[in-house]
């Protein structure tokens, strides 16, 4: 097997990453690069081993065979995993500490010194909108006020790489929103942040890149900082709109569905979209609304995984 080189530019490589529990393959074969500095969203339907993929970048568990680099070094270097923050899906605090109290407690754990901690924990506090409650109890905050402690406990020792497992599940749109721009000053810092989330309307505002795995392997990947250019899903609203001139879409898309008074379809490229609205016009039909726009996150996954694949 080829040797990894851990670039600088790499906050994770890994490659024909495996791991194998008795007769259950839970990761196949995982090869992905994530570069520092980026927001790189981790996606599949349930039981695709996104979560031992993580446990395994972590250094949780050992991998059956593969090779990972974190941050430069093999996964589960000990000095490493003190620049990581994470935090999981199914985190437990304890609850009968207040808020400040738990980031003191992982910051001293983390390494940090209580002078820093001294100002630091405040700052988190306040970043995660819970400055009124910084001395209540755990055991007395909702499940949305634990989500957001939780993302301050993965970073209050400011680290390089943050893993983060379903961070806006238990939050309103206003939590959610306060998370995202947590996320992209995190990424403006330098650090790496490694998503992973069901809400893929989330994924698709907040991340660089995605990738899609299935079975433990990667199957597609995204740079949403790129505009595709190729195969955009089209909406028309139109009246008088004849079946040859339907006929005669095949020339520059594909998949024309009429629905009433609309008319989708995917162009094969932002190119041809002059020349179909062109067409559209001289066939005589009435035009009030012709809105390109790419395949959601959602579209793709449903594409790739099928409908019965769900996150």
């Amino acid at each position: 097997m080829p040797t990894l080189d851990p670039l600088n530019s790499f906050a994770i490589q890994t490659e024909n990453l495996r791991k194998v529990f008795g007769n259950k393959i839970a990761v196949r074969n995982l090869s992905l690069t994530v570069r520092r500095g980026e927001i790189f969203g981790f996606l599949g339907p349930n039981g695709a081993g996104k979560s031992t993929s993580i446990r395994m970048l972590l250094g949780l568990v050992a991998p059956t065979s593969g090779q990972a680099f974190v941050l430069g070094q093999p996964a589960g270097d000990v000095e490493v995993r003190r620049r990581i923050g994470f935090l999981p899906e199914d985190f437990r605090f304890y609850d009968w500490l207040t808020a400040s109290e738990l980031l003191r407690l992982h910051g001293r754990l983390c390494g940090v010194s209580s002078r820093e901690l001294h100002d630091r924990v405040p700052a988190l506090i306040d970043l995660v909108g819970l400055t009124p409650h910084r001395d209540k109890r755990l055991e007395d905050f909702s499940k949305g006020m634990l989500q957001r402690i939780g993302l301050a406990q993965a970073l209050v020792h400011q680290p390089d790489l943050i893993f983060l497992d379903e961070p806006t599940s238990g939050l309103d749109p206003m939590g959610r929103r306060l998370v995202r721009d947590i996320i992209r000053v995190q990424r403006e810092r330098g650090a790496t942040v490694f998503l992973n989330s069901h809400l893929l309307s989330e994924i698709e505002i907040t991340c660089d890149q995605v990738v899609f795995i299935r079975e433990g392997e990667v199957v597609t990947s995204r740079d949403l900082r790129i505009p595709d250019e190729t195969e955009l899903r089209v909406v028309v609203r139109v009246r008088n709109l004849s079946q040859e001139a339907i006929d005669r879409l095949s020339l520059w898309s594909t998949s024309a569905v009429v629905e009433e008074d609309r008319l989708s379809f995917t162009a094969r490229s932002r190119d041809a979209l002059p020349e179909i609205l062109r067409h559209l016009v001289v066939s005589g039909a009435d035009i009030y609304e012709f809105t390109p726009r790419r395949t959601s996150l959602e579209e793709l996954f449903v594409s790739i995984m099928g409908r019965d694949g769900g996150l």
